[in-house]
């Protein structure tokens, strides 16, 4: 029998099963290559790399299997879920007599391809936390050096060197690499490795404008991860406003442009010389506020200690006032005058009386009486000495003169001290108290 003839059957001469299976299969073979759509279901890849899935519609579910080479080719990973646009060959699987569908390629049925592969890389890097705000890092306000990462030839680098010098000069480490193309990932890898190892900052990795097919280089997985993995903050800046990059979300910070990128990595210079100016102002306002209520304190310790120097010399005066009275009554003149009064008594006592012994008796006993009120007196006279010269260093160390003596000087206009300099006018004469002398002084310029 032929391969294109159909095998004759009846009750007494029925077909095998497998011939039967074969024959099937040989009838779907006819059909060639197919195209089918539908959703995948139950989805398993053994160690052989082969895939085996199913697809389903509304009313029915067809398996299907894809081989491990076909597998590999395939840029984007086939899950449970997906609506799929398959190509193969309808055949019988003869072990279990089921149709199924031998895909050698399938793409998505809504996105493409690549933007389903990225779709899944993206939610691979968002699942281990590489786009966490919270892994987000500040840029250093004033960098010693800054890293980029671009291609020499283009626009990019130009915009950022010319941005930096403008806003801030500061030192730039370039790294030269492709920013399109098969080689592109690896260089913008090696790229970031050198600037970090040459000792940077910060870095900006990105390049100019293109179209949206040009950001293939920054979607890159190994990119993505040098990015993430970076010891510094780095600034992304692949130029497009409205269309983000995996590189755009691991960076620490996003700008649109290479310009603005720069902008973000330095500080305005401008801004910053109107800041310093601001608060130079304002410290001026301060120490002058602090320097004028220091000059108020001044002097109101200056007052009281007059005030308190008046009373302590008033107070020092009336004592000494009291300490002279007493010593007066003490001076030895004064007892000399009454030892005087007494001797009258006893010579007119004796006059009447006239007895040569007790005349020689009283005159021993005045004798010895002198010499006793004499050495009492210079005890006396020597301790109220002592005492005198105590309380007149005391009177000394408290008198304004003291002051004068350690430098210091009264001013007068006339008979009035002179406390302010808004009390006198250029052209005025003064009086100035030294701790020895005076002087007559005209006032040549008045700083209030």
């Amino acid at each position: 029998m032929g391969s294109g003839e159909r095998p004759t059957s009846s009750r007494e001469a029925p077909l095998g099963i497998a011939e039967v299976v074969r024959l099937a299969g040989r009838a779907l073979d006819g059909l060639g290559l197919v195209w089918l759509e539908g959703e995948v279901t139950q989805v398993s890849q053994p160690t052989s790399g082969h895939l085996y899935f199913s697809l389903r519609d509304k009313d029915c579910v067809l398996p299907a299997v894809m081989w491990g080479r076909d597998v590999v080719r395939t840029k984007f990973k086939i899950e449970p879920g997906q609506r799929l646009r398959v190509r193969g060959r309808l055949g019988v699987y003869d072990r279990d007599g089921r149709m199924q569908l031998y895909a050698d390629f399938a793409e998505p049925a809504g996105l493409g391809a690549e933007a389903l592969a990225l779709e899944q890389l993206k939610q691979k890097l968002a699942a281990e936390g590489m786009f966490a705000q919270g892994k987000k890092r500040p840029l250093p306000k004033f960098p010693r050096r800054i890293g980029v990462v671009t291609s020499k030839n283009g626009a990019a680098i130009h915009d950022i060197i010319r941005t930096i010098q403008r806003r801030f000069p500061t030192p730039i480490l370039i790294a030269d690499c492709a920013v399109q193309g098969p080689t592109a990932p690896a260089q913008i890898v090696n790229g970031m490795a050198m600037v970090v190892r040459a000792g940077v900052d910060v870095v900006i990795v990105g390049r100019g404008g293109g179209a949206v097919t040009d950001l293939t280089a920054f979607n890159h997985e190994r990119v993505v991860r040098t990015i993430s993995r970076c010891p510094v903050p780095v600034i992304s800046a692949v130029g497009h406003e409205v269309d983000l990059s995996l590189a755009d979300l691991a960076a620490d910070a996003r700008a649109s442009t290479p310009t603005a990128a720069a902008e973000l990595a330095v500080a305005d210079g401008d801004a910053l010389v109107e800041i310093l100016i601001k608060e130079r102002r304002r410290l001026d306002r301060e120490i002058h506020h602090c320097l004028d209520r220091a000059r108020q304190d001044l002097d109101r310790a200056t007052f009281g200690l007059h005030a308190r120097g008046e009373r302590v010399l008033a107070a020092s005066r009336t004592q000494l006032a009291v300490i002279s009275n007493r010593l007066t009554g003490l001076h030895p003149r004064a007892r000399i005058h009454a030892r005087r009064s007494e001797l009258a008594d006893l010579e007119r006592r004796l006059a009447s009386m006239h007895p040569g012994s007790r005349l020689a008796r009283a005159r021993s006993d005045q004798d010895a009486l002198v010499a006793r009120s004499t050495t009492a007196i210079r005890r006396i006279l020597e301790a109220r000495r002592s005492e005198l010269g105590r309380i007149g260093a005391q009177i000394a160390a408290l008198s304004p003169l003291a002051v004068l003596d350690r430098g210091y000087a009264v001013v007068r206009h006339g008979e009035t001290i002179v406390r302010d300099a808004s009390q006198v006018a250029a052209g005025d004469q003064l009086t100035i108290k030294l701790a020895r002398g005076e002087l007559g002084v005209v006032v040549e310029d008045v700083k209030k």
